[in-house]
């Protein structure tokens, strides 16, 4: 039997995060093969390697604390396929707002782990300085996008 981690609630709450990293770059992915021929395509790619670079420092935090990193999306990567099915039924303005609303949810899922009394300070100090401050860039680049 494995000795358990001291580490353990941390490394849930980062692998919950890492999956919603996972499932941006998804979503980002299928957002950007829209938008092929679309100025927004550039801003879009952006945003989808600053997630990309938010899934490898979830990914090297959770190592770092002992723990196995989530390799997938799992049920978050089922918005990657709202999005895709959103931009196909009504059009890219609606996938811009799904992309913003999955920002949103970022922002909320990062708020709920800083008020985490479990979430370790090594990983808090991760999400206010460099992964909060994306999703909030984010949301500002697809509203200017929308307009």
């Amino acid at each position: 039997m494995k000795p358990p981690n001291t580490h353990d609630a941390c490394i849930d709450v980062c692998n919950d995060l890492l999956r919603g990293e996972i499932s941006a770059v998804e979503t980002y992915d299928q957002a950007i093969h829209k938008y092929a021929d679309h100025p927004a395509a550039i801003a879009l790619e952006r945003m989808r390697n600053e997630h990309r670079d938010s899934v490898m420092r979830l990914r090297a935090n959770v190592v770092s604390m002992g723990g196995q990193p989530a390799v997938n999306s799992g049920s978050w990567g089922n918005f990657a396929k709202i999005v895709e099915g959103t931009a196909a039924l009504f059009g890219e303005s609606s996938a811009i707002a799904a992309l913003k609303q999955g920002e949103e949810h970022g922002i909320d899922q990062y708020m709920a782990a800083l008020g985490n009394p479990e979430v370790e300070d090594e990983a808090k100090t991760l999400i206010t300085t460099q992964l909060l401050p994306r999703l909030r860039t984010h949301i500002q680049a697809l509203e200017a996008i929308a307009a």
